[in-house]
């Protein structure tokens, strides 16, 4: 596939030679079934980035399973992952599978890895090297086949440094690492993305977009961005 043409089905806008080397790695590794580390601030669009690996990948057909991990309780997160049996814990009142078996010949995207609790990284390294898990109050032996992406705002390295990280679990989700550069990096292509952005909301909102003053442009560039692709699109909505 044309490289335009996949950024702009994908939403992977831009033409800066950061963009183009994001752009042509996931094109490397999609059709692969390697793991894939997405690294970038937050709001740089590693979401995007996931859909866009599963999209070109030969799992396209099935599930992507969108996994926030910072954003589910530490006491449930093991049986969100791998499930749970019926009456494995209070209020487990029937058999539920995880994301990992919603996943199985899919692709599954762990956004924020670098929140997973210390027990549970244990088990995501096991299912990551043999595909083997246990739902939770089982002792039988699950299997799933699934391609791991995984993305850290966060440095993930310094963590395992700081002991709340396992060193080998970081060593297997970093086969292929990607990191996805903040706006302020790429300053050419903020009007690119911000024009975009204003034309869809006003096929939306059905009104006029009547382009840029200089003034406008020069604020838009100069701006950091702090939320980066996130912030740029409420701006644009606004």
């Amino acid at each position: 596939m044309d490289r335009e043409v996949f950024q702009e089905q994908f939403g992977l806008l831009g033409k800066s030679d950061s963009i183009r080397q994001v752009v042509d790695k996931i094109m490397q590794v999609s059709k692969t079934d390697i793991t894939v580390l997405l690294q970038g601030e937050s709001g740089v669009g590693k979401d995007v980035t996931a859909r866009a690996i599963h999209g070109l990948s030969d799992r396209k057909h099935n599930d992507l399973v969108i996994v926030n991990c910072g954003a589910i309780p530490e006491g449930i997160i093991e049986s969100e992952l791998f499930g749970h049996e019926k009456g494995a814990f209070t209020g487990a009142n029937e058999s539920r599978e995880g994301y990992f078996e919603k996943a199985d010949g899919g692709t599954i995207f762990l956004d924020e890895i670098g929140d997973t609790p210390k027990n549970v990284q244990v088990k995501l390294l096991r299912v990551l090297e043999n595909g083997e898990f246990f739902r939770v109050g089982s002792s039988k032996v699950q299997t799933t086949d699934v391609r791991v992406i995984a993305a850290t705002n966060k440095d993930l390295w310094q963590l395992v440094e700081e002991g709340t990280f396992r060193e080998d679990l970081y060593y297997r989700l970093d086969t292929v690492q990607i990191y996805l550069p903040p706006l302020r990096e790429r300053q050419e292509d903020i009007i690119e993305i911000f024009r975009k952005f204003v034309q869809g909301f006003s096929t939306r909102y059905d009104s006029v977009f009547k382009g840029f003053s200089d003034e406008a442009r020069e604020l838009l560039v100069s701006y950091r961005w702090p939320g980066n692709i996130r912030e740029l699109r409420n701006v644009a909505e606004q």
